[in-house]
Order: C-alpha cells, then sequence, then structure tokens
C-alpha cells in the first residue's frame, strides 16, 4: 500500500510538471506496476487492495453528494430527470444497438448497453475537483445526469444479474428491483424531509469525532445498500446530499477533501492493476469504433443538455468531454459476464474500451475549448477564442472561470 501511495505520487508530480491531470497518472502507474505488463511488480493481485479502492470510490461519491444541493433537486429536478433520460436514451440505445451489429449474442448487447451508456463517476468527480469546475453552472446539470446514471445503474444491475446467468426468472427479477427501488426511496426521504433530525446528530464541536461519525455513515449506508442492489456509490452520494445540507455541512467538506484525496488515487492504482494493455490487439477495431460512438453521443448529448438549460458553446463542451470517462462501472460488468460464461472476446474489449476512455477523458475535459471553437453558436474570433482558453485556464486553477460566450466571472467556489 505505501508503494502505491509513493508511485501515485511521483506520476502525479512528474505530471504537474507538464500540465497533465493526475487520474491518468495513478492509472498509468498501477498499469506499470501491476501483473499484466514486464517489469517490476508492486502488487501481484487486484483484490489486495480491494477494500482501499471502494473506500476511495465511496469518498469521491460521498463528496460529490456534499456538493449537490436538496435545493438543486427541488429547483431544477424535472430539467435534470430529462437530461438525464435523454443521456441515458442517446448512449445506452447506441451502446445495445452497437452490441447487435458486433453480433456477440443478446446478452453481450445488454452488457454493452451498460459499458458504452453509462459514465464513470468517480472519473467524472475527480475531474471536476481538479479543474475547479464544482462551481461552474453546467456542472449542475452534470452531477443530475450522474445521479440519474446511478439510479438507472441500480435497477439496470439488479435487471441485468439474472438474465445474463439465467438464475432466476421473472418474479425473481422484479423483486430485485423493488428491493433497491425502495433503498433508493428510502434515502430519498431521509434526504427530502429527514434533514434537520439528521443534523441534530452530526452537530458535533470536535474534528475527530465528526470524521469518525460522517466516514462511518458513508461507509455503512453505502455497504447496506449493496446488500438491497444498490451500487455502494450512489448510497455514499446519498449520504452525502442529506448531511451537506446540515448546520455541520461546510466543516465536513473541509474535513473530507485529504481523505478524498489520498483514497481516490488509490482507486485509480488499483483501477490500472486491474487492466491488462495486452489485450487490446485481439479487439483493437471494435473498441476503437465503440470510442468513436462514445465520443459522437457525448457531443449530442451536450448539445441535448445545452439546449435544455441555455447553454453557450463552452459550457456544451464542459458537459460532453466531463461525461466522456467509463471506468469502475464497465469493469463490474466484464466481472459479471466473465462469471455468466459469455462471449470471451467481451472482457478485453471492456478492458481496452475504459483504458482509453479513462485515459484520454481527462485529458478532453481539460482541453474542452478546442471543441468549443467548433460547435454551433461558437464565434471563431481571437476575443472568443481567448475567452475559452481563460475559461479553462481559470478551472484549472481553481480561482475561478471565465464563460466562453459571455466573458463574465464565474465563481467556482459559488
Amino acid at each position: 500500500m505505501g508503494g502505491a501511495f509513493v508511485a501515485a505520487a511521483v506520476l502525479a508530480r512528474l505530471g504537474a510538471r507538464i500540465g497533465l491531470p493526475t487520474i491518468p497518472l495513478f492509472i498509468l502507474a498501477g498499469i506499470l506496476l501491476g501483473p499484466n505488463t514486464p517489469g517490476f511488480v508492486l502488487i501481484e493481485d487486484a483484490h489486495d487492495l480491494e477494500m482501499l479502492s471502494a473506500l476511495g470510490l465511496v469518498l469521491l461519491l460521498f463528496y460529490l453528494g456534499l456538493e449537490f444541493h436538496v435545493d438543486d433537486l427541488r429547483t431544477g429536478g424535472k430539467k435534470m430527470a430529462i437530461a438525464g433520460a435523454m443521456y441515458l436514451l442517446l448512449n445506452v440505445g447506441v451502446g445495445f444497438a452497437f452490441g447487435l451489429v458486433l453480433g456477440w449474442g443478446l446478452s453481450e448487447a445488454l452488457v454493452l448497453a451498460g459499458v458504452l451508456g453509462i459514465s464513470s463517476s468517480a472519473i467524472v468527480t475527480k475531474v471536476l475537483v481538479d479543474l475547479g469546475r464544482i462551481g461552474n453552472p453546467e456542472t449542475k446539470p452534470i452531477l443530475g445526469i450522474i445521479v440519474v446514471e446511478d439510479i438507472f445503474l441500480a435497477l439496470y444491475l439488479a435487471a441485468l444479474q439474472p438474465v445474463i446467468s439465467g438464475s432466476e426468472g421473472l418474479a425473481g427479477t422484479m423483486a430485485q428491483i423493488g428491493k433497491a427501488f425502495a433503498f433508493l426511496l428510502l434515502l430519498a426521504v431521509a434526504a427530502r424531509w429527514g434533514t434537520t433530525y439528521i443534523g441534530r446528530l452530526f452537530r458535533i464541536k470536535d474534528d475527530e469525532l465528526l470524521v469518525i461519525s460522517f466516514l462511518g455513515a458513508a461507509v455503512l449506508v453505502a455497504g447496506i445498500g449493496e446488500q438491497f442492489g444498490v451500487a455502494d456509490a450512489i448510497g455514499a452520494f446519498m449520504v452525502g446530499l442529506i448531511l451537506g445540507n446540515t448546520t455541520s455541512g461546510e466543516r465536513i467538506r473541509e474535513l473530507v477533501h485529504p481523505l478524498r484525496d489520498a483514497f481516490a488515487a488509490i482507486f485509480f492504482f488499483a483501477f490500472g492493476l486491474s487492466i491488462d494493455p495486452g489485450v487490446l490487439p485481439a479487439v483493437l477495431w471494435p473498441v476503437l469504433a465503440a470510442v468513436a460512438i462514445t465520443i459522437t453521443m457525448n457531443i449530442i448529448a451536450g448539445l441535448v443538455t445545452s439546449r435544455i438549460y441555455g447553454f453557450g458553446p463552452g459550457q456544451t463542451a464542459n458537459v460532453a468531454t466531463t461525461l466522456l470517462a467509463r471506468g469502475e462501472f464497465a469493469l463490474i460488468l466484464a466481472t459479471m459476464a466473465a462469471a455468466a460464461g459469455l462471449d470471451d472476446r467481451l472482457s478485453p474489449f471492456i478492458a481496452g474500451y475504459v483504458l482509453i476512455l479513462a485515459v484520454v477523458a481527462p485529458l478532453v475535459a481539460g482541453r474542452s475549448y478546442w471543441l468549443a471553437k467548433i460547435l454551433p453558436g461558437s464565434r471563431p474570433t481571437r476575443k472568443a477564442d481567448a475567452a475559452a482558453a481563460a475559461e479553462t485556464d481559470a478551472g484549472e486553477t481553481g480561482a475561478g472561470e471565465t464563460d466562453a460566450d459571455e466573458g463574465e466571472p464565474v465563481s467556482a467556489n459559488r
């Protein structure tokens, strides 16, 4: 574990010198020091870091919930639901169609629908934090889409497992979906009406006790959620949503930062350990086709979201590129597919697809102003280009951001 932390830190510091984001470097460290590449092997089995990796994902989504306010759901819930539904319709639908075109089988197509259709919550959250875009106007719909995806994920997994394994009939599938939905409903009720009462339990003056309390709550609810068929990420997110709206919310945000950053590094390092780049050549062309399709559909989804919210090209580009990454969920599907005895080409395909997008997406998101220049409504003038560049530069430093269309400063700490 110490070697993993040091390796991640060294590569991240080297990357910072040349302006690279940390996510692909953490993943690269895991790939280079794992069992799937020649040379020195730091960790033989990715499962050795499984618990720490899970904690990293929980903390990332817990922090995302802290930044997402209940008022956002009340005032913009309809728009977020529409934007999230459209994103899923476009990406999941095309993913399923792509699976059918490959001709690997119906069950395989159902798996690919989720692989191509659902973003990586962990990478999206880390990109927003690293680029200082948490306070940007377009971040609300991005978070809204992630929330809708995670809710869909809980129901999708509940339905997919018995379908691909053939272990349960319709009644068993519906019972599993019902359990997942009931748990989500319970958390939603707590977020809507229980904040005041829960806030009293976390009105703690001592920082040490507050850290232990919110960390215990996030991990416990995430674990209980898994027992009900709900992804641990959505359980942690809901705890963050609830605690972020209490009187202790601001202190919790400050206290969780070092924990979030440390364990997120381990999450991405372990993510790299699980990827074998050697399997990519066997499925190279399907992988490249899937990457091209995903990029295209994310641009279309960004345009649809921006139409709903009235965003300009700069914000449209941020939406499209931030949601591009695929990650931890796709690898879960690869494991499920292997256990169910599906087509042998599925696992290497998913590994290659995830590797490319997990590395490329953060790089593209940091340079979204390139895309903004060619989107509808952009003004190809020096003034517009300068405004777009200022937007990204300000976001990367976390000091603030400039709207690429209007040139008005937007606080990064709103």
